[in-house]
């Protein structure tokens, strides 16, 4: 069970280990695609909130923001890989922040072609979610050592 577990974990940070990769080696002085990716939706979301909330929020880097996205995908699916809880976290919060900037399905129309694309990313991300959810629940149920009990052997009459 413990290797099996451990190639699990393996497969499932591969995704966030070869992005993390990826989104570092094309990073350069602007941030990348990635930054350009986000600068709209991260407009549209500010303008959102901002309406809704009647605050002004900060202006953000968008160079910073990707940074530590990198960061977070990267050093989180690390510690992942070696099953402890604290990556799983980081990836969590990773993903609990960006999957609602990334795949933002509900600024589109079912009609459009960009809905289904993002809704099933969307819904990846929130799957991705919900198993590091769940590897983090039982990493906390299962005790950190488990006493055997010995058992007594019957005494000969």
């Amino acid at each position: 069970m413990g290797f099996a577990s451990f190639v699990g974990r393996v497969f499932f940070a591969s995704i966030f280990i070869l992005s993390a990769w990826q989104m570092f080696n094309e990073f350069g002085v602007d941030g990348g695609p990635a930054a350009k990716e986000l600068i709209p939706k991260l407009d549209l979301a500010k303008k959102h909130i901002s309406s809704q909330l009647h605050v002004n929020l900060p202006d953000i880097e968008v160079r910073r923001l990707v940074a530590v996205a990198i960061a977070l995908k990267g050093l989180g699916a690390i510690l992942f890989v070696f099953g402890q809880g604290f990556g799983a976290f980081l990836l969590l919060v990773y993903l609990l922040v960006s999957t609602p900037l990334l795949y933002d399905f509900y600024n589109y129309g079912p009609k459009e072609p960009q809905y289904s694309v993002l809704l099933s990313d969307f819904l990846q991300s929130v799957a991705q979610c919900g198993a590091l959810i769940f590897f983090l629940g039982m990493k906390n149920s299962i005790p950190k050592r488990q006493l055997k009990k010995k058992v007594q052997k019957p005494k000969a009459a």
